[in-house]
């Protein structure tokens, strides 16, 4: 033990943690005893996601520290706790608590501040930073009683801070002394047209504005602003977001060196001027300049983990690149955006009615691309950015790069292949081509979820997914991997395809489809598929005909089969909302039957053990009370959650519970590749789960948020916000267009989460699939929803009130028996299936 070090983290964001796990999958935990010292009351979070805190992202989603983390690598965490001193002489470090720790070697990791204006009344009540989730908590509280919101900066901080407000139902005005938004990253172009486009969400901008004066009112609080040379501004909030300050004050009280203009002074190895005591991240000044961003943050803690175990890895600097969606608006700038190299020429494209600007900065002569910014339209941001760090050959004419398409054109050619097998891929964790494709050989992978978990590439901020994926299709080729999606030996098409076929041709049957289009006699796979095909494009009762023998077992019965050999019974409760006399004869229904009765997460009710033979005596009580078929038993929509909304709850904003149920009664017994959920919360409190559904809504003071892709179960997906601030109408229309998308191109048994992940473009492709037609389809799939909603039926109700239908709901063919395997044994009051064991007793011991 006596050759055993102890290693001081002071500080633990999103850098400081980076540093830990850096350590932690090194080993050092061998040689090392890690203190961590957390100022917060909170560990590790995502800040570079943080405005999702406002729709509705829990404190927990937010959070980088897996669940154990600490404890499982013998780690000492210290929270709400921060290091106050430093005693260099004595090589200790003392806490806000009072702990003392000598070290071995102290990481400063203390991040930074957001930097405030000397502005009278900027400590009135009403006044904020917008940097912990601490600050986010007391901006929501206090926009309680707020109407009109105000940002003191336009830079990349202050839009976020402006679409919090946004997402608070405040009106926004955005305040900005410089004559341009983002000045650091975009030109008068391209700040023209992001102030457009923000401009259209209902945002005010106020450029080359200098605040005099926070105005009070008579109560004290916040009031307005005042400015030089313009009107007043009223306001009730007002939040300080002018940029960040290195938080140095440990290294200045020790006597580290620091910056002129603040930040510890660290060598290539990331350590100071005191060679026990490193510095990383934003309280650094590293290669002559403080690194503003995440990824050059995680490249520090990755080389001073290095240098703590005894390496040389060096930090000289780090690539500014950057995409970003502010907003809803896609920004992006990569290498020399503003074309300070000697000779550099410059190629624009603005369309002020598209609100797009895109800037190429090209070599004088050799026409390579330096840099460039786009706003508006990012697609080529990954090409470009590869091209300026010279992964990626310039092609001939690199103006097809940011114009629009031409005949002729081959700026794409050159694709992911010419990419350098060195180039970083992924530089929030620091991954090569070379790395991705070595996993992908080495690993036999085959998704891009198997390169995330053994490289780490795609899981920081995700903007490299699509460049991992080209990768991913590219090894494959060369490994002579044909990646065939074909729906079964039968048929030689992809789901996809075979729906496309299924639709145009007007199909109506099985036979149709395999005599025109398959092969052999059909399977357990292909059968069932091409039933939803013809389901989802109605075609009738799914039980008639040749339609009987292509369902599975729950389909077979309308109902879910058990362990037991008995059935469930599952009535549809619209957005969760019953009646009384509902309840009464559920609970009848379940009596005279001895049903086992359960309240589901999807609330509904659940009734258990009903044998095929009760199955439509079950149902014809409930449909007489008014109930009909919940589609437990099928791949189609299966609930949709809801809050009890404004009409009850005082923080509601809309009314999710009548919306709820127009959704779920619209969408009923829509068939698709998998089941679909859906749930609808009255305000950003989300208590109706909404961002853990295929399809989810949030209201706010404007209208509704739409979120897709989410999912729940044994691998969770958190649901992407999709469009914002939809009226009713539209809102509903992006639902029915998004739901046939999927229906239509999702592989069989595929969840939305799944298929959007696979999505080629991922979020922004569906998006300009459903909100701007671009595949000029949307009539199309507004017809489908259409079609689907005038014909639906309930399919219990048309078994019960067809006699030849009834034939079919019986254990043996030649007898009316029930079957005697389906025992039950009381248990808190209800029946549950019988053991083994149990069932070998007598009858009456299991009474």
């Amino acid at each position: 033990m006596g050759d055993r070090r102890t290693l001081v983290v002071a500080g633990h964001g999103m850098v400081g943690h980076k540093l830990i796990e850096s350590l932690v999958e090194r080993g050092a935990t061998a040689e090392w005893d890690i203190v961590v010292f957390c100022e917060e009351r909170h560990l590790a979070y995502d800040r570079v996601g943080l405005t999702s805190f406002f729709t509705g992202t829990t404190v927990e989603q937010l959070s980088l520290v897996a669940p154990g983390f600490f404890a499982g690598a013998g780690l000492e965490v210290h929270v709400n706790d921060p290091v106050v001193s430093i005693d260099r002489q004595a090589a200790k470090a003392v806490s806000r608590a009072g702990r003392v720790v000598a070290y071995d070697a102290l990481v400063l990791a203390t991040g930074s501040y957001p930097f405030v204006p000397p502005i009278p009344g900027r400590d009135l009540p009403g006044c904020f930073v917008y940097r912990t989730i601490d600050d986010l908590e007391a901006i929501r509280d206090f926009a309680a009683t707020c109407s009109v919101g105000a940002v003191v900066g336009g830079g990349l901080l202050g839009l976020e801070a402006a679409s919090a407000l946004c997402h608070l139902g405040l009106e926004t005005h955005v305040v900005e002394f410089a004559p341009r938004l983002m000045p650091m990253q975009v030109d008068d172009g391209g700040s023209a047209a992001l102030r457009r486009r923000i401009e259209e969400l209902g945002v005010a901008v106020h450029l080359s504005m200098q605040t005099e004066t926070i105005l009070a009112g008579a109560g004290g609080s916040v009031a307005g602003m005042r400015f030089a040379g313009a009107e007043d501004l009223r306001a009730d909030l007002v939040v300080f977001s002018a940029g960040i300050r290195p938080r140095d004050q440990l290294a200045r009280d020790c006597g580290l060196v620091v910056g002129e203009r603040g930040g510890v002074v660290v060598d290539g190895g990331c350590r100071t001027s005191d060679p026990r005591i490193y510095a990383i991240g934003e309280c650094a000044v590293a290669s002559g300049r403080v690194w503003g961003l995440v990824s050059p943050g995680y490249q520090m803690a990755r080389v001073a983990a290095d240098r703590l175990l005894g390496g040389d890895a060096e930090f000289s600097g780090a690539d500014l690149s950057t995409k970003l969606k502010l907003m809803g608006v896609d920004v992006a700038s990569f290498g020399d955006a503003f074309a300070t190299t000697p000779g550099a020429e410059s190629i624009v494209y603005s369309d002020p009615v598209a609100k797009v600007y895109k800037r190429l900065v090209l070599a004088a002569g050799s026409h390579q691309v330096l840099g460039g910014m786009l706003v508006g339209d990012a697609a080529a941001y990954q090409t470009l950015a590869q091209m300026a760090r010279g992964d990626m050959p310039t092609p001939e004419h690199p103006e097809d790069l940011i114009l629009p398409d031409r005949a002729g054109s081959t700026a794409g050619a050159a694709g992911i292949e010419a990419v350098a097998g060195t180039a970083t891929i992924c530089s929030c964790n620091n991954v090569t081509k070379n790395a991705i494709c070595d996993a992908v050989t080495e690993g036999a992978l085959t998704d891009v979820a198997g390169i995330k978990a053994a490289t780490g590439a795609g899981t920081g901020c995700g903007g490299c997914v699509p460049l991992v994926i080209d990768l991913l299709k590219a090894e494959l080729r060369k490994c002579g991997v044909e990646v065939a999606n074909h729906l079964c030996e039968h048929f030689a098409y992809s789901r996809q395809e075979l729906f496309d076929i299924v639709r145009v041709h007007r199909l109506t049957s099985f036979s149709e489809v395999l005599t025109g289009h398959g092969s052999g006699w059909g399977c357990e796979i292909c059968k069932p598929a091409v039933a939803s095909m013809l389901a989802s494009l109605g075609s009738g009762y799914i039980l008639d005909g040749e339609q009987a023998s292509l369902q599975d077992t729950n389909d077979h019965f309308l109902a879910n089969l058990q362990r037991d050999g008995s059935y469930s019974v599952v009535p549809r409760v619209p957005g969760g909302e019953i009646t009384p006399d509902q309840l009464i004869v559920i609970g009848q229904v379940a009596k005279d039957f001895g049903l086992y009765t359960k309240i589901t997460g999807g609330q509904r009710i659940d009734m258990f053990g009903a044998t095929v033979e009760q199955l439509p005596a079950i149902w014809a009580r409930l449909i007489e009370a008014g109930m009909e078929s919940g589609h437990a038993y099928g791949k189609a929509l299966r609930t949709v959650k809801s809050c009890v909304g404004q009409t009850w709850c005082r923080y509601g904003v809309q009314d999710s519970t009548s919306l709820a149920i127009e959704l779920e009664l619209r969408y009923r017994g829509l068939r698709a590749p998998h089941k679909i959920k859906s749930a609808v919360s009255g305000c950003a409190r989300e208590c109706a789960e909404a961002q853990s559904k295929d399809f989810g809504i949030i209201a706010t003071e404007r209208g509704w948020n739409l979120y897709v892709g989410g999912n729940g179960g044994m691998k969770p997906q958190h649901a992407i916000l999709f469009a914002e601030d939809l009226d009713r109408a539209t809102l509903i229309r992006y639902i029915d267009r998004f739901l046939m998308f999927y229906v239509r191109t999702a592989d069989r048994l595929e969840r939305t989460a799944t298929w959007l992940n696979k999505l080629e473009g991922g979020i922004d492709y569906l998006r300009r699939v459903v909100i701007d037609d671009a595949l000029g389809i949307c009539g199309e799939l507004e017809a489908d929803m259409a079609r689907h909603v005038e014909s639906y039926h309930c399919e219990w109700k048309a078994t019960v009130e067809d006699e030849g239908r009834l034939a079919r709901f019986r254990t043996f063919l030649n007898s009316d028996d029930s079957d005697p395997n389906v025992v039950f044994v009381r248990e808190r009051g209800q029946p549950r299936p019988a053991t083994d064991l149990e069932k070998s007793k007598p009858v009456e011991a299991l009474l």
